[in-house]
């Protein structure tokens, strides 16, 4: 037996007292697959729209040829690949580091900037958590945005100083991933 209700008897959301935001910040965050994908869908959303986007990754080298980089470029989208890899194939953890560093201080020019009306932070979380950003700065950064600039923020553990700036967090959970089958990441699908 269902336990959904019957869509006749769903009553629609009380909209007295709603506003409309002139700008949002969201985050992505959670153990389960596709916090950057929602980010990217929401470009797509933003591009159609004829937005000026712009992408950082804090782990992504230039190197990595991924599909969503491609397309988004086709589109116009800026994208920065900050980062050199993942930290566990450092050959310099401090140079990683200053990567990171470097990065967020793009980043907040870019936000602080006005020229995009979003900003897309991809995998941010990991600097905030080894202590390489500090959360609080990147928070203080995202409330004294221009009232044009949405930003999306992913990554796992998401600092608590982002998620209380933030209008909408949401959790991705993993249910099940191919990966804990011994599946290594498939072109087309997950990159």
């Amino acid at each position: 037996m269902s336990t959904h209700s019957n869509p006749q008897e769903e009553r629609p959301y009380d909209l007295s007292g709603m506003c409309r935001a002139s700008s949002l910040v969201l985050v992505n965050t959670g153990d389960g697959k596709g916090k950057s994908t929602a980010a990217f869908g929401t470009i797509l959303r933003a591009v159609s729209q004829n937005w000026p986007v712009a992408v950082v990754q804090y782990l992504k080298s230039g190197d990595w040829n991924t599909g969503e980089e491609k397309v988004c470029r086709e589109l116009g989208v800026k994208w920065f690949s900050a980062g050199d890899g993942f930290t566990w194939d450092s050959e310099n953890l401090d140079e990683t580091r200053a990567k990171a560093v470097a990065a967020w201080d793009f980043s907040a020019q870019l936000i602080a900037g006005g020229e995009y009306r979003l900003v897309v932070l991809d995998e941010i979380s990991y600097a905030m958590t080894w202590d390489w950003i500090d959360a609080s700065e990147v928070a203080a950064a995202l409330k004294a945005r221009p009232e044009s600039v949405s930003v999306i923020l992913t990554g796992r553990d998401m600092a608590e100083e982002v998620i209380e700036a933030a209008d909408t967090v949401t959790e991705m959970v993993k249910v099940k991933h191919a990966f804990d089958s011994k599946i290594l990441a498939k072109k087309g699908l997950d990159y």
